[in-house]
């Protein structure tokens, strides 16, 4: 399960959080200009858009979790079993297997109206990385400074939807998570008014009483409702420390301890390994995870964006303490 949002001051912010029983070896990845992209149905791509993001820790190839391109476009992929389906191989159509969607689309699309257009052709075909490593069910949020939508292969197609709310989490499929919203239209982050009836005093004990049932679970519904609320009233300064550490605070309203989700296997639970947030303005990666709170950047213009081969960084896990005295 997974979370991602966007957020917008003076750049736009993008990010997730991975939330999983196991991690796969993490690491920052950037793929520079001339690297070649090999796919298993379609030509190669030799030249196209630098990239920065997440991905697994394998060497071959650049499995993004989540990442953006040097124009600025955004894009994470979560988790979406049971919904899911993926094609079998349509000669009138270009077939990508969804490990190769991310590199596909940030290699060739500078913003959501140009993915648009590339995701018109685009069938998304069964075909496992490896034996060892069968495709994920997923679904996917991409993002710019203008807007965002969500892609999901569904039974009947690849549906594409708009997406206002900047916010995508699991199941149920995206125009349903959109439609619940409108159970928790009456919050408000200012307190409410005494609606109850007859002439009850009722005291306003607290602050935040406007947010009084909003979902605190952690389902992929309920996350979704949180950071949607959470998102839509967040306020920050527009200066970079302010809006990057206002994101983390976004997606901390849903971020999952280890220990409070079980999975089958008794000593094994969900929790949010890392954390994402770009700055697809400045192609810059922040990072935190779940052992290291600290902030961690990665500048993707500091790099030799016209090589050929992978650059990575593993991902830093152990608590960075500041001590002052």
């Amino acid at each position: 399960m997974c979370t991602a949002s966007n957020y917008i001051t003076d750049d736009h912010y993008f990010g997730r959080n991975f939330d999983y029983e196991i991690s796969y070896n993490e690491r920052v990845t950037i793929t520079p200009r001339n690297y070649i992209f090999e796919f298993r149905k379609i030509d190669s791509i030799e030249t196209h858009y630098a990239i920065i993001g997440i991905a697994a820790g394998i060497d071959s190839y650049p499995l993004y979790y989540d990442a953006c391109n040097e124009k600025g476009l955004a894009i994470a992929g979560l988790n979406f079993a049971g919904n899911a389906v993926y094609k079998e191989y349509d000669e009138n159509m270009v077939n990508v297997t969804p490990f190769e969607f991310i590199p596909y689309l940030l290699s060739q699309a500078s913003n959501v109206a140009e993915a648009r257009k590339l995701l018109a052709e685009i069938n998304l075909v069964n075909i496992n990385f490896a034996d060892e490593l069968p495709l994920s069910p997923l679904h996917w949020m991409l993002s710019d400074g203008k807007e965002a939508i969500v892609v999901e292969p569904l039974e009947d197609g690849l549906k594409v939807y708009d997406n206002p709310v900047g916010v995508l989490t699991n199941n149920p499929p995206f125009d349903k998570q959109l439609f619940y919203l409108n159970n928790y239209r009456s919050l408000s982050n200012k307190n409410p008014e005494n609606t109850f009836g007859g002439d009850i005093d009722l005291d306003e004990y607290s602050r935040g009483m406007g947010g009084i049932g909003l979902p605190g679970d952690l389902s992929s519904a309920s996350r979704f409702a949180k950071v949607a609320f959470t998102r839509a009233n967040s306020y920050s300064g527009s200066d970079e420390a302010s809006s990057v550490s206002q994101f983390f605070h976004i997606l901390g309203s849903v971020e999952q301890q280890n220990g409070c989700t079980f999975i089958d296997d008794p000593n094994l639970y969900e929790y949010t390994i890392y954390t994402s947030c770009y700055n697809t303005n400045k192609s810059i990666l922040y990072y935190r995870t779940y052992n290291n709170s600290q902030i961690t950047a990665i500048d993707l213009n500091r790099e030799d964006l016209d090589s050929t081969e992978l650059i990575n960084y593993l991902l830093i896990n152990e608590e960075q303490f500041n001590f002052i005295n």
